[in-house]
C-alpha cells in the first residue's frame, strides 16, 4: 500500500506529467497555462460558462480568473454577454478564433489521459534505500528492493555511502522514462550534524542538480522558524537552489496570515510558492504516523479488533473495513482493551520473531487463543499470518531479535522459517477450495502484493484456514471489490446479523475521490504558474 508521503509525490507527477503535456501548446501560443485551461474548460464542460463557475470547478482564485478572462476577451478567444436572465451575470463563450486551441488542447488531452489510464505503479526505484526497523536500536536495509542486511545506526551511516550508486542508477533509469522527477525529501535539509553524507535530501538535489521548493509543515507550530531557520542553516550554493516555499497544512483565514509570509519572503529571499489548506482526506497513512492507533471508537454493529504489535506495518491492510458505517475497528494493545470483538486481525510486523514474544508476554496470545475456541473470527495477514502457525525459525539471524526459533499459536498448519532472499511480488487471481466460515469467497477475485522474508511452505495457496481461523501473505486482500463484504457478511450470518445493515461501499471508487480531493487542495494552494517556472528552470 502506498503511504502518505508517496501518496502525495504521486499526486504531484499526474499534476506535472500534464503540464509537462500541455506546455509545448502554451509555449507555442505565448499564452498562459492557466489562459489555455480556462478555453478547455468551457469547451468541455457545457452550462458551465462564468467565472465562478471557473473558480469553483477548476480551483483558481477570482483574480487569477478575471485576469485571464480579460486577456482572452481581448485577445478575440472569448465573448463575453449578460446573461438576459440575470444582468448581473456574465456568460463566457469561446469563438471561432479559439477552436483550433480548443481541438489541439482536447488532443493534448486524451494523450495525457491515455497516459495516466495504465496507472502509476509503484516501483522500488522511487524509494531505492528504504530503512525497516527490527529492532528499537536497528533496521533492515533494503536497497532497491534488495535487503543488505540488519545494520545498527552508526554502522548504516558509516556504510550509507556505499549506497550511492544505487541511487543514482534508480535515479537515472527513472530519469529516462519520465519528463518530471519529484524528489522527496526524508527529514530536514538543514541536518548539520549529517550533511556531509547526505542524498536523501539537498545532498542528492546538487548531485542531480534540482531545483528545491522547502515545505514547513505549520500544523506543527512554528512553521516561519522552521522556514527561515533551515535557509539560514543552508550553504550559499544550497540556498540558491531554494527557489520558493511552501506552507502546508493551513488552518484559517489566510488574509490574517499574509503579513507573516511577506516578512519571511524578505527574510529568506524567496517567494511563497503557496499555502496549502488543511484537508481531511481520507488515504492510507505512514507507518509511523497514524492517528487511528489513539482514537476511541465505541462498539457498533460489527466490533473489529487489530492486534496493535509493537513494530507494526502495512496496518493499511485493514483500511476497507474503517469505510462501513457500521464497522467500529480498534487498536488494541492489551488484554483489558480486546473486549468481545466479532473479528480479531493480527497485522504485517517488521519482526516478526520480536513481536510474537510481546504477544505472548502481554496476555494477548491466551486472549485471542480464547477468542479462537470461542468461534470467533481470526485472520492474519503476513507476520501476523506466520505468528498463528505452529513454528517461527530463524536460524541465520536474519530478523536479528536473537532467537532462532519459537513456538506460534498453533492456530493454522504452517511452519515459517527465514531466509535472506526477501519475497517480493504483485499477487492477483482467484479463491479457490475454501471452507468453513469464509467459503462465500471462494470464486472471488484478490489482488496484492507479497513482502515478507519468511517462507511457510512451498507452493502455499494465497489464503489457507478453515473453521474461523485464517492467514495470507497477500497485503491489500481485502482491497478487492467483494472481499471484505463476503468476510462482514461471513460474520454477520454467524453472529444472527442482517448484512444489508453493513451497506454497500466501493473501496477503488471511494479511495480515486480521496485521491481528487488531495491534488484539488494542493493545486488550489499552490500558485502552479510560479510551480511550473521552477520546472522549466524560468525561476
Amino acid at each position: 500500500m502506498l503511504t502518505a508521503s508517496q501518496v502525495y509525490t504521486y499526486t504531484r507527477r499526474i499534476l506535472d506529467a500534464y503540464a509537462a503535456v500541455m506546455q509545448p501548446l502554451s509555449a507555442e501560443l505565448d499564452m498562459a497555462q492557466n489562459a489555455v485551461d480556462i478555453l478547455l474548460f468551457l469547451a468541455n464542460n457545457p452550462g458551465l460558462d462564468t467565472a465562478r463557475d471557473i473558480c469553483t470547478y477548476r480551483k483558481l482564485k477570482p483574480g487569477i480568473v478575471s485576469f485571464h478572462v480579460d486577456n482572452l476577451v481581448r485577445g478575440g478567444y472569448l465573448l463575453r454577454t449578460r446573461d438576459p436572465g440575470d444582468r448581473r451575470r456574465c456568460r463566457l463563450g469561446c469563438t471561432d478564433k479559439a477552436a483550433p486551441i480548443i481541438a489541439r488542447g482536447q488532443a493534448l488531452q486524451e494523450q495525457f489521459i491515455a497516459q495516466m489510464s495504465a496507472g502509476l505503479a509503484p516501483d522500488v526505484r522511487m524509494n531505492p534505500i528504504l530503512l525497516k526497523p527490527t529492532t528499537d536500536v536497528g533496521s533492515q536495509v533494503i536497497v532497491n528492493g534488495q535487503v543488505r542486511g540488519n545494520m545498527r545506526a552508526m554502522e548504516y551511516y558509516a556504510k550509507k555511502r556505499e549506497f550511492l550508486p544505487d541511487v543514482m542508477r534508480a535515479y537515472e533509469s527513472l530519469a529516462l522514462e519520465n519528463d518530471v522527477i519529484v524528489i522527496e525529501g526524508a527529514g530536514s535539509p538543514a541536518e548539520i550534524n549529517l550533511k556531509q553524507d547526505d542524498f536523501v535530501n539537498m545532498g542528492l538535489a546538487k548531485l542531480v542538480d534540482a531545483p528545491v521548493l522547502l515545505i514547513g509543515d505549520i500544523d506543527r507550530g512554528g512553521v516561519f522558524a522552521q522556514l527561515f531557520g533551515t535557509i539560514a542553516l543552508l550553504e550559499p550554493d544550497e540556498r540558491a537552489r531554494v527557489k520558493g516555499t511552501i506552507i502546508n497544512k493551513f488552518r484559517g483565514d489566510r488574509t490574517i496570515l499574509e503579513p507573516g509570509l511577506r516578512q519571511l519572503e524578505a527574510l529568506c529571499g524567496v517567494p511563497v510558492a503557496g499555502v496549502v489548506p488543511y484537508a481531511q482526506v481520507d488515504i492510507d497513512d505512514e507507518d509511523s504516523l497514524s492517528a487511528r492507533f489513539t482514537r476511541n471508537t465505541a462498539r457498533k454493529l460489527l466490533d473489529v479488533a487489530v492486534i496493535r504489535l509493537p513494530r507494526i506495518s502495512n496496518f493499511t491492510d485493514f483500511s476497507p473495513f474503517e469505510r462501513y458505517e457500521n464497522v467500529s475497528v480498534r487498536y488494541v494493545d492489551r488484554v483489558s482493551s480486546i473486549g468481545a470483538p466479532d473479528l480479531i486481525l493480527l497485522p504485517g510486523t517488521k519482526s516478526t520473531i520480536a513481536d510474537l514474544q510481546w504477544l505472548r508476554e502481554s496476555g494477548l496470545e491466551a486472549a485471542i487463543l480464547k477468542e479462537a475456541a470461542r468461534g470467533t473470527l481470526i485472520f492474519g495477514v503476513c507476520g501476523g499470518y506466520q505468528m498463528l502457525g505452529r513454528s517461527v525459525c530463524d536460524p541465520d539471524g536474519v530478523e536479528a531479535a536473537g532467537v532462532t526459533e519459537l513456538r506460534g499459536l498453533g492456530l493454522l498448519p504452517v511452519d515459517t522459517v527465514f531466509h535472506g532472499q526477501k519475497v517480493q511480488r504483485q499477487t492477483s487471481g482467484k479463491f479457490s477450495g475454501i471452507s468453513g466460515l469464509l467459503a462465500s469467497l471462494s470464486g472471488l477475485s484478490y489482488e496484492g502484493y507479497e513482502s515478507h522474508m519468511g517462507r511457510s511452505e512451498q507452493a502455499l495457496p494465497p489464503l489457507i484456514g478453515s473453521g474461523n481461523v485464517y492467514g495470507s501473505y497477500v497485503h491489500g486482500i481485502f482491497d478487492a471489490p467483494g472481499i471484505a463484504d463476503a468476510v462482514l457478511t461471513a460474520v454477520c450470518r454467524m453472529r444472527g446479523l442482517d448484512p444489508a445493515a453493513l451497506g454497500a461501499f466501493d473501496l477503488r471508487e471511494y479511495k480515486e475521490r480521496q485521491y481528487d480531493l488531495l491534488a484539488d487542495t494542493v493545486r488550489a494552494g499552490l500558485d502552479m504558474d510560479f510551480v511550473y517556472r521552477v520546472l522549466r528552470r524560468e525561476a
